[in-house]
């Protein structure tokens, strides 16, 4: 097959080595989603509801705006999604204290419980393959990851001047 010219990457990286990549990132995310699926599973909630209980748990306070913009859904499915989080007592919502207009988002003491029930298997994975990987092969995941991103803003969001390894800022 054909080399990808890529700078700074071994002129011997085939066009089979990047389909494995691509493969290789189905199949991880595969079993990364596969214990919090069984108990978003129980709530009857769906990979949506966890996608915005991570950030609302991970930002505190922010608004639908700044979750909007994250997530890149439509206001009409993050309403039905937040409307049920809402509902069961998992987030609750605040008026802006400068503009009332704004929502500001934040997990009730149960959600923080869902939120650690569903990030205890995916830490403890990430933390182990980290373990195996080691240091180097660490900041090299992280760099691929960052480079995977398209958006020059939410790339920004890892920069270590901002604040080290959050996600948010």
């Amino acid at each position: 097959m054909t080399d990808i010219n890529i700078p700074d990457v071994p002129p011997s990286l085939h066009d089979e080595e990047v389909r494995q990549g691509i493969e290789l990132l189905f199949f991880a995310y595969r079993d990364f989603t596969a214990e919090p699926d069984a108990i978003l599973a129980r709530h009857s909630f769906g990979r949506a509801h966890h996608r915005v209980v991570h950030f609302v748990g991970r930002r505190p306070q922010m608004t639908v705006g700044e979750l909007l913009g994250i997530l890149r859904i439509t206001k009409q499915s993050l309403n039905r999604v937040l409307g049920q989080l809402v509902r069961q007592g998992f987030i609750v919502q605040h008026r802006g204290a400068q503009d009332r207009r704004q929502r500001l988002l934040e997990l009730t003491e149960k959600g923080r419980d869902l939120e650690r029930q569903l990030s205890a298997p995916q830490r403890a994975r990430v933390a182990a393959a980290y373990r195996k990987a080691g240091a180097g092969a660490v900041e090299g995941f992280r760099k691929v990851l960052l480079n995977v991103i398209a958006s020059p803003d939410d790339r920004h969001r890892f920069d270590r001047g901002r604040g080290g390894r959050r996600s948010h800022d």
